[in-house]
């Protein structure tokens, strides 16, 4: 059984366009038609609507379709950031 944290986190994780659905798997055993199905319910028509339109087709939310085998998108910004916050330049 899920709680309201691990559901806002599945949802957020869903939205992400970098984070593919085997994350969400791996990380809550849910698969891509349960997370599909839990967007369904935990959100607006409209909002679940937009959503789908957004990952349907998306390579980067299938690990399988994803051009890249290892890393992780870094920001140009990230090198500044040390310990959660944004160090003075």
């Amino acid at each position: 059984m899920l709680n309201t944290r691990d559901i806002d986190r599945i949802i957020e994780m869903a939205w992400e366009d970098r984070t593919p659905f085997e994350a969400i798997t791996y990380q809550f055993q849910l698969s891509e038609q349960e997370v599909i199905k839990l967007m369904r319910r935990e959100m607006k028509p409209s909002s679940f609507k937009m959503w789908r339109k957004r990952v349907q087709g998306r390579a980067t939310k299938h690990q399988k379709l994803r051009g890249f085998e290892k890393g992780r998108f870094k920001c140009s910004r990230q090198k500044h950031i040390t310990h959660n916050s944004i160090s003075k330049r």
